[in-house]
Order: structure tokens, then C-alpha cells, then sequence
């Protein structure tokens, strides 16, 4: 490749040597006049080699300036430049054309690894760890955190206190799981972390996975375990119970005749007892029958619906009792087209167990009012809302309201919530509540469509 251009170098060396031997001999031999004759030569040889140097410097400085700035389309004029440059120009296009291909690669395979993070529902963070400054996060954090941009690592404290101190804590390639605030709604994240050095600045990368739906899978399959089990063992011993008490009972009945006047006080003490015991078994065994629904409900019937004809269905439903407790019910509803995929029956109960708290939440409120909402958010994923201006809920009951057998009602058995809980999962969907103390409350459907 650049053997001419060596071949050059070489000749133009002998050259001038072969004319410094001559000047020499002729000076030795004190010849001054030929002397003069071979001067001129020299220093045209001189001349033509500092030219040709600098020639060769030109274009490595040219070469040089395209590298620097990546321009690696630059084409070096092969066909019209002199003789002795043109193998290293061509030199330099072939050196250019590999470092185009490699920069092509690279660029390819930079946009591939882009492709493929924007893709997965895990969110990626990587920020320096000296400054702080945030160099990538992908679209599914900003997702899960709902948040555009951030400049800094520094700049989500003021979005999410506990979450930034739990990334700053996070310890490298360890896994810990954090709770982030998204729309006011508790989010189960799994953080995971690693560390790299590039050009003397250390990063940190950062993966938030959201657990949420799978902890609720997970904790909703224990309580339905717990409830099968619970509730097989309690009808099983309370059965009998319930059976012998009324055999008992008939038995004395059928002796009162026979037993003096004066025992009959202690008699009906007895029948009283064992009355008791009766009536306590077998409302135990209504009870238990009760919490047997949470694992009756196995595949969702689904079909196409308007969402428009469920909330009609609700409306006329519970008209009467909202006249009666005179609450105002608002039905929002932007788009009369919106349809959903459900169980009709499954989430008109899950809508009127939410409508029954929404009354029960507003029975002391200042013209009480329930709103009923539908639309598609902005992850295209379908929302129906139910909310009311009652007096809210406390922070610490929030997470505890979707727990079978939790209940803030003395006449509530608990169970509702965690069947409405139970029948979004089986839509695919998810359930969430907004709550403030003296705010109201707002529950919403996701329904994953």
C-alpha cells in the first residue's frame, strides 16, 4: 500500500547522498568550480524534499483533522495528486473506510441495545455517581415514575423523597424492594443495581421492575389457600354443632311433660343454652358460607360493553337509595363510545360494593356527592372511577383495606374489597384507591385493554 511512497522516500535519500558525495570530493579535491555546478543541485534536491515532506505532512494533518471530527466520508483525490502521495492517499481512504464500517457497527448496534431497553417494561436508569447528572433512562421509567425528564438523580427528592433516598442507599448488585408514590398510589418497585467505569467517571445503572400485580397474584393466592382450608375446617366442626343442638333441643322438648313443675325453671335455662348455641352455629356457618365466595369465582365471562349501559344499569339501581339518603350521583363520561371487555355481572358487583362505601362515606358529608368516571389514560389502558366527597381514609388503612376480614364497619364483614380486588385480577386488571382524610376518596378500575 505505501511501498511506493517508501520507494520515494528511499530514492530522494540516495540521491541527495550520492550529491553530498560528490560536493564532499569535490571540496576535498579542491575542484571549487565544479564545486559550484553541484551546488545548485544540492539545494534543489533540498528544496524538492522539503516539499515533499510537507506534502506528506499536509495530508496526514488533513487525515488526522477527519478522524478527529469522525468524518470518515471524506475521500482523499487519488487520481489527480502527485505521484509520490497518491498510494498514501489511498492508504487513507482505506484506513477511513474501515473506521465508516466500524463507526456504522457501532452506531447499528447502539441503536439496537436503544430499541430493545425502550421495548422491556423494565425501567433502566444510569447516572454519574460523582455529579449526579442522569445520561439514560428509558420510556417505561418514565412510565413508572411520571416523570418527562430528569436532569439530575438529585431532582426526583422533590417527587419522591423516600424513593430517591432508597436508590442512594441501594447497594450494588443487590435486589431490595421500595415503595414508590404514583398518582398518590403506593407502587411495589424492585430495584437492582450495578456500577461501571468509562473514561474516568464511575456510573451507576440502575433497573426498577414493578412487583405490584405480582404481589397482589401472590398474596391474593395465599388468602384463597388460607380461605379454603380456614373455611373447610370451620363448617366441618361447627356442622355437628349446629346438628346436635337441635337434636338436643327436640329431646327436651319431648321430656318437658315428664319432668315435675318445679324443674321447669332450670328446663327453660337449659332450652335457652342450647337455643343459643344453635342460633350462634349456625350464623357462624352463614358466616363462613360467606367467605367461601372469594374462591367461588374461578373465569370471567367476558364480552364487549358499553360502558355507557353499565353505568345506566347502576344508575337505575341505585336511584332510589340515593333519593332516599338524598346524595347526588355525576355521571362522567367524555367518550358515549367506550367500550371494555368484562364480566358484566362481576363489575356491576364490583362497582356497587364501591358505591355502597361511597354512601356509607358520605352519610355525614355537606351535600354528599358520588361521581361515577370512565376514560382511556394516557397508557391506553381503560380507567373507570368512583368517587365521592366523604371524610376519606387515614394513610395507614389505605394498604390494610384490601385484606379479607379487614373492616372499619361494626356490621361489615370485610369481604367486599377483597372480592372487588379478586375480580379485577381475573379482568387482568388492577384495583387502586386515592384517599385523604377530609378529601374524599376515589377508587379506580384499571382494566389492562
Amino acid at each position: 500500500m505505501l511501498k511506493r511512497y517508501e520507494w520515494s522516500i528511499i530514492i530522494k535519500i540516495a540521491l541527495l547522498f550520492i550529491v553530498l558525495c560528490i560536493g564532499a570530493f569535490l571540496l576535498v579535491k579542491e575542484f571549487y568550480v565544479y564545486l559550484l555546478l553541484v551546488l545548485p543541485i544540492l539545494i534543489i534536491q533540498l528544496i524538492d524534499f522539503f516539499r515533499f515532506q510537507q506534502k506528506a505532512q499536509d495530508e496526514v494533518n488533513q487525515f488526522v483533522e477527519s478522524v478527529h471530527y469522525r468524518d470518515f466520508s471524506r475521500r482523499f483525490d487519488v487520481k489527480h495528486a502527485p505521484m509520490e502521495i497518491q498510494a498514501l492517499r489511498k492508504g487513507f481512504n482505506e484506513i477511513n473506510a474501515t473506521l465508516k464500517g466500524l463507526t456504522k457497527e457501532k452506531e447499528t448496534q447502539y441503536q439496537y441495545l436503544q430499541k430493545i431497553l425502550e421495548l422491556v417494561d423494565t425501567g433502566i436508569l444510569s447516572y454519574e455517581i460523582e455529579s449526579g447528572e442522569v445520561v439514560w433512562m428509558n420510556e417505561a421509567l418514565k412510565k413508572i415514575l411520571q416523570v418527562p425528564y430528569l436532569k439530575t438523580i438529585h431532582s426526583l427528592s422533590k417527587r419522591d423523597w423516600s424513593l430517591y433516598h432508597e436508590i442512594m442507599a441501594l447497594p450494588l448488585a443487590k435486589s431490595h424492594i421500595v415503595t414508590a408514590h404514583k398518582d398518590a398510589n403506593p407502587v411495589k418497585l424492585l430495584l437492582s443495581a450495578t456500577a461501571f467505569q468509562t473514561e474516568g467517571k464511575k456510573y451507576k445503572l440502575i433497573a426498577f421492575q414493578n412487583v405490584n400485580e405480582a404481589l397482589d397474584e401472590t398474596e391474593s393466592k395465599a388468602w384463597q389457600r388460607l380461605l379454603s382450608v380456614m373455611t373447610h375446617e370451620i363448617m366441618n366442626s361447627v356442622a355437628p354443632i349446629s346438628s346436635l343442638s337441635y337434636t338436643l333441643k327436640n329431646l327436651l322438648n319431648q321430656s318437658k311433660d315428664k319432668m315435675p313443675a318445679d324443674s321447669w325453671n332450670d328446663f327453660e335455662d337449659l332450652e335457652l343454652g342450647i337455643e343459643t348455641i344453635r342460633s350462634r352455629s349456625e350464623g357462624l356457618l352463614k358466616f363462613t358460607e360467606t367467605y367461601r365466595n372469594l374462591n367461588k369465582i374461578t373465569t370471567p365471562n367476558l364480552s364487549k360493553v358499553y360502558i355507557r349501559d353499565l353505568f345506566e344499569n347502576l344508575h337505575t339501581l341505585m336511584q332510589p337509595t340515593l333519593a332516599q339518603k338524598q346524595i347526588e350521583m355525576d355521571i362522567i363520561l367524555k367518550d358515549p363510545e367506550l367500550m371494555l371487555e368484562a364480566d358484566t355481572n362481576l363489575v356491576e358487583q364490583v362497582m356497587i360494593n364501591l358505591i355502597v362505601n361511597a354512601i356509607e362515606a358520605v352519610k355525614e358529608t355537606h351535600e354528599p356527592l358520588i361521581k361515577l368516571s370512565a376514560a382511556v389514560s394516557a397508557s391506553q389502558k381503560t380507567v373507570i372511577q368512583v368517587s365521592d366527597n366523604g371524610y376519606g381514609m387515614p394513610e395507614e388503612l389505605i394498604e390494610r383495606i384490601f385484606i379479607p376480614f379487614f373492616t372499619t364497619k361494626k356490621t361489615g364483614s370485610g369481604i367486599g374489597l377483597s372480592l372487588c380486588k379478586q375480580i379485577m385480577m381475573l379482568h387482568k386488571g388492577n384495583i387502586q384507591v386515592q384517599s385523604k382524610e377530609g378529601g374524599g376518596t376515589v377508587f379506580s378500575l384499571v382494566f389492562n385493554q
